[in-house]
């Protein structure tokens, strides 16, 4: 496990009030074909981890039978919270629906079509309760993988974080991948959440950063979908990113900490 700069305190400087519930936020836009396995397999999981936990699935404004696959497996699993986001749709904004109605105190965000491992879950939670802020996970750190990754996505993807590294000067180097974890806490001090689409992605984490909260990072693998169709477009990787970095970047280096983590 690796730490950044700032996180990287002695482990009894960390301790903090224990986390009471884990709240698991998942954005689904026709994913009819995964997404009850997605769930179940989670729930399972962290019940058998004894991890006290909710999972929110936010349906983006389906086409498809997402929504009553989700109404089926609410019948079988308790801490299952299907939720409908009834304005504008979007991968950003769904996630912010979702964020907006969570009872946990400390929240992991996670894709619907079981490319993130469950069990990584269960190490994020682990690591919350050791005190950090937010941990991070990388799969193109030493013990991490991809399997199946579209080859013009992964180059795309690396030219991203190597372009936010340099911009930020940070070790971070997959600021891009959505599966990360947070306190409830540091959801708050994002606020306000800017980013309608796949560009929050970038704007939580490098939000917690420039705002001082303490980040790890750990290894995590990621495995290509099954079924269904990638909502990601590479045009994603543009303007709407950009966006969000020099936003970042003028706020970490000209906004005087106005919105810096209050000690």
């Amino acid at each position: 496990m690796t730490a950044s700069k700032r996180g990287a305190k002695k482990l009894p400087d960390l301790i903090k009030e224990p986390l009471h519930l884990l709240s698991i936020v998942i954005p689904a836009r026709n994913e009819e074909g995964c997404i009850s396995s997605t769930v179940e397999h989670l729930h399972l999981e962290l019940r058998l981890r004894g991890v006290p936990h909710e999972i929110v699935v936010v349906d983006d404004g389906s086409s498809d039978s997402t929504w009553e696959k989700l109404l089926e497996s609410r019948e079988r699993l308790p801490t299952l919270r299907p939720l409908q986001n009834s304005g504008l749709h979007g991968f950003g904004r769904a996630i912010t629906c979702g964020l907006d109605q969570i009872h946990g105190d400390a929240v992991v965000i996670m894709m619907a079509d079981e490319s993130d491992d469950c069990r990584d879950v269960v190490r994020y939670w682990e690591l919350l309760n050791q005190g950090w802020d937010a941990v991070f996970g990388s799969r193109f750190m030493k013990g991490g993988g991809v399997i199946d990754y579209p080859w013009l996505k992964l180059r795309m993807n690396r030219l991203a974080n190597l372009f936010i590294r340099l911009m930020f000067g940070v070790k971070l180097n997959d600021t891009t991948n959505a599966f990360k974890a947070y306190r409830a806490t540091v959801i708050e001090g994002c606020r306000p959440i800017l980013s309608p689409h796949f560009n929050l992605t970038v704007e939580l984490p490098l939000k917690t950063i420039v705002r001082g909260y303490t980040w790890t990072v750990i290894p995590i693998t990621w495995r290509n979908r099954r079924t269904g169709k990638a909502k990601l477009e590479l045009r994603e990787m543009g303007s709407r990113y950009l966006f969000i970095c020099l936003y970042l970047w003028l706020e970490k280096y000209f906004s005087r900490g106005d919105y810096r983590k209050q000690s």
